[in-house]
């Protein structure tokens, strides 16, 4: 029997090497991990155990991998029992963590113009994926980035010009900027320099002012709440551009065991069940909502 996952899930005993916390209630983990490390890619995330005493374990998305030092970093939000419990544990612990688990975001070759598209803690596999792309020269991601809570890192005005938006958009992530590439944010909460509404419109007001010729170079990628991803999706669609999303789902084991984090999704052969998981947590926008 095929078993595509075999030897490409770890478990480590990963050491806090930083621990910065941020408004909101939201944190930025950085443990050292080299073998989840070497084999991470964006899309991909861990299943840690937030508290020696507490059993299930938490699914969080990687936002950066450095394979030559072997940590990785994740963004979570403090919002229940295991998040408080992880947002208390200290610089040189130990954290039980399998991973990197899931199926990754697959850019297309010929599509150079990538729309990277993240809500909320779905953020993370946006950064990790543009930290991926800048290694293509052929490639130019735009990333734009929503929340209503404040974001993880500190809004500047971005040196990087995106023609077609709207005057005054000019709040971006620093990282991004830094890396060269532009992003902008997007927020119902008047956080200065950024778009004032949903991500899922600002993306909207930059794709109608693209020409056929660019917007033929666009694919979108997205990572969110469910209605944002919808919203996604019925964007994408209406532009025909292809998009993958990547899910968020309950999750008890985490590798596929359990099946209780099954989605429906639209196949060849008609409606299917798949685990978020391990067949995801990356799908074509198109297989999840139709």
């Amino acid at each position: 029997m095929n078993k595509p996952h075999r030897d490409t899930i770890f478990l480590e005993e990963a050491e806090i090497l930083t621990h910065q916390p941020f408004a909101g209630e939201q944190f930025v983990l950085r443990l050292l991990a080299p073998h989840c490390a070497a084999k991470a890619l964006p899309g991909s995330f861990v299943h840690l155990t937030c508290d020696p005493l507490l059993s299930m374990r938490r699914p969080i998305s990687i936002m950066r991998s450095s394979t030559q030092e072997g940590w990785i970093e994740l963004l979570y939000k403090r919002v229940g029992r295991g998040t408080a419990l992880l947002a208390q544990r200290r610089l040189g612990e130990k954290i039980s963590l399998m991973g990197p688990i899931g199926n990754p975001f697959k850019p297309t070759p010929d599509r150079t113009k990538p729309l990277l598209i993240g809500g909320g803690v779905g953020m993370p596999p946006m950064v990790f994926l543009a930290d991926a792309l800048r290694q293509d020269k052929g490639k130019q991601p735009f990333v734009m980035l929503g929340s209503e809570a404040p974001f993880p890192f500190r809004p500047t005005p971005s040196r990087i010009i995106i023609p077609g938006l709207p005057e005054g958009v000019i709040a971006g992530m620093p990282l991004l900027d830094d890396w060269g590439i532009g992003s902008r944010l997007a927020s119902l909460e008047a956080y200065p320099g950024c778009y004032q509404g949903y991500v899922t419109e600002l993306a909207r007001h930059w794709l109608n002012v693209l020409d056929r010729e660019a917007r033929a170079g666009v694919e979108i990628f997205a990572c969110g709440p469910h209605p944002m991803l919808q919203a996604v999706a019925e964007l994408a669609a209406e532009h025909g551009l292809p998009c993958q999303v990547s899910l968020e789902a309950f999750m008890a084991c985490g590798v596929g065991g359990c099946a209780g984090c099954v989605v429906e999704v639209q196949t060849p052969e008609g409606p299917a069940m798949r685990r978020v998981c391990v067949d995801g947590p990356v799908f074509d926008s198109r297989s999840v909502f139709n």
